[in-house]
């Protein structure tokens, strides 16, 4: 793939699509990949149309660009696997936003562009980070064999994935795994914990650069970036 557009967590702000959509008309970025958390924001559980905006949103990027990528989040997918107690849970958008993300995902050019982790290169997407902790617990046979364990990871559910350190909630970020990233090898690149600027750790960068405080003050840059999957290099767009 080599340069690809990283679009971070939305959290019902459908307008960075349209700042994702002039970047790879006019830049040298040639696909792009969401890292996950399309829904939800602060106070906003009732304002349906918030919802719709940023779901079609997504929508029409996929179908413009429908070879790129998108990982789950754990906001998303709380509402495909059920969990009302999720903060930020809509329950008058809930319907919606199931509906709206199995358009999503039809809408890709196949339904496995749409996961919970994506290797591209010598690059892992997703939305949290893949950690040994998780893989030495829930995969410890296959650690010879990566892409046969994101295989994997992408068929799992709530069982195996709604835990602290899962792709999708874990926070390397906070400096308290004792056993790093995994694989050595590979970069990663993650949203979930917002930062207010691109965040760098070893072999790492955490992307969630547009969240908002509750009072609804940014926290970081909202800058975007790109990342070069092979040279496993990234920058801010010019």
């Amino acid at each position: 793939m080599s340069k690809a557009l990283v679009i971070p967590d939305i959290h019902l702000k459908p307008w960075i699509f349209s700042q994702a959509i002039d970047i790879m008309e006019t830049t040298d970025c040639n696909n792009a990949v969401f890292v996950g958390d399309l829904v939800d924001d602060w106070g906003c559980q009732y304002n349906l149309e918030l919802y719709k905006e940023t779901l079609d949103a997504a929508i029409d990027f996929a179908r413009r660009y429908p070879d790129s990528y998108w990982c789950y989040g754990n906001h998303d997918l709380s509402y495909l696997w059920s969990q009302y107690d999720h903060p930020g849970y809509s329950i008058v958008a809930a319907d919606l936003v199931c509906d709206k993300l199995e358009e999503l995902r039809d809408t890709l050019s196949t339904p496995e562009n749409y996961g919970i982790i994506h290797r591209l290169d010598n690059t892992l997407f997703s939305h949290a980070g893949l950690t040994r902790e998780f893989v030495e617990a829930q995969l410890y046979n296959m650690m010879d064999d990566i892409d046969c364990m994101i295989g994997i990871i992408n068929e799992y559910g709530y069982d195996e994935l709604w835990e602290d350190n899962s792709p999708i909630w874990v926070r390397p970020q906070y400096g308290t795994l004792a056993k790093g990233m995994f694989p050595d090898g590979l970069f990663q690149v993650v949203g979930h914990t917002p930062v207010k600027e691109i965040f760098v750790q070893p072999n790492l960068i955490t992307v969630d650069t547009f969240s908002t405080t509750s009072s609804g003050l940014p926290i970081g840059n909202q800058e975007l970036c790109w990342v070069d999957t092979v040279a496993k290099t990234w920058g801010y767009i010019d």
